[in-house]
């Protein structure tokens, strides 16, 4: 189910699911239907997850009213954590850079700020920041990581120097 939703280029866990291609992917971001149903789909799993798309346009994310209960289900089974790697590279595949900055920015925050997913913390860390594709993105990402990290002398994402010279 998931794997027809946020197809990728390379294999995952579903052994029948054949990768993209990068015509396909074209074609794809060709179509406004297509594209209409992958932020659907998009929209679907953030409900899911306790998250709400607050704009299409920029990606901005917020808690949904029954984020507690589905926070608990994130916290409890493991297996969400692949897919929303799953889901991060797809929206960078399909074009949606953007929604990745927000996506991982709101589990950063979830998880070192509010520390409401202790148990989604490694993952946000150690996969979900990586799958950003803009080099500078994704070293806003790492600094903010990194001055939300306990204790900040154990982080291991960056380079501490470079940390502190930051912007």
């Amino acid at each position: 189910f998931l794997f027809r939703l946020f197809p990728l280029r390379e294999h995952g866990m579903n052994l029948r699911a054949r990768p993209l291609t990068c015509q396909e992917i074209q074609a794809f971001k060709k179509s406004k239907e297509v594209m209409q149903r992958f932020i659907r789909a998009y929209q679907l799993m953030l409900r899911f997850y306790g998250i709400i798309l607050v704009n299409e346009e920029t990606g901005e994310l917020k808690r949904a009213e029954n984020w507690a209960e589905r926070f608990q289900n994130l916290n409890r089974f493991g297996h969400n954590n692949l897919r929303i790697t799953r889901i991060l590279k797809c929206l960078g595949e399909m074009g949606y850079e953007h929604y990745q900055v927000h996506l991982v920015k709101f589990f950063l925050t979830e998880t070192l700020v509010k520390e409401t997913l202790p148990n989604v913390k490694r993952s946000a860390l150690d996969y979900f920041l990586f799958t950003i594709r803009s080099k500078r993105k994704r070293r806003e990402l790492v600094h903010y990581a990194w001055q939300h990290f306990k204790p900040q002398g154990s982080f291991v994402w960056g380079p501490q120097d470079k940390l502190l010279k930051y912007r």
